[in-house]
């Protein structure tokens, strides 16, 4: 296994989400969700986040992207075992979507590498009724 691979391997990225009513204007096309992003190394080097690439689509099929410097105003480095979190918010124009995308970090080494961010759905109630 390259050295890349085993980095992109060693990070594990969780996400929680949460339908925000107060936020949201359903007979205006606004749902809004907030989530938590949980990034744990699972390995013994240190990296650092530089980036983000995320892949937002609705129930309709509209396909967002959005990429960016860090998360949430910052490019943390994440020595092994040490586990990085942060809540951020995405408005919708559907009930529900999807969020997917990759991070981007540079390794001790100053190699890069992409750590995928798996899948996770957003749905507000008023979907699954």
């Amino acid at each position: 296994m390259s050295l890349k691979k085993a980095q992109q391997t060693e990070f594990k990225i969780t996400a929680t989400t949460v339908y925000v009513e107060s936020e949201s204007a359903p007979d205006q096309h606004r749902y809004f969700f907030a989530y938590k992003i949980t990034i744990k190394n699972q390995g013994t080097s240190t990296a650092q986040l530089m980036s983000r690439h995320w892949v937002i689509t609705d129930s309709l099929g509209h396909i967002e992207e959005v990429r960016g410097p860090g998360v949430v105003g910052l490019q943390p480095k994440i020595t092994g075992g040490q586990i990085f979190e942060y809540d951020s918010a995405c408005p919708l124009r559907t009930s529900s979507g999807t969020m997917s995308g990759t991070y981007q970090f540079v390794g001790e080494d100053g190699e890069t590498f992409d750590v995928v961010i798996p899948e996770f759905y957003l749905i507000a109630p008023s979907a699954v009724n």
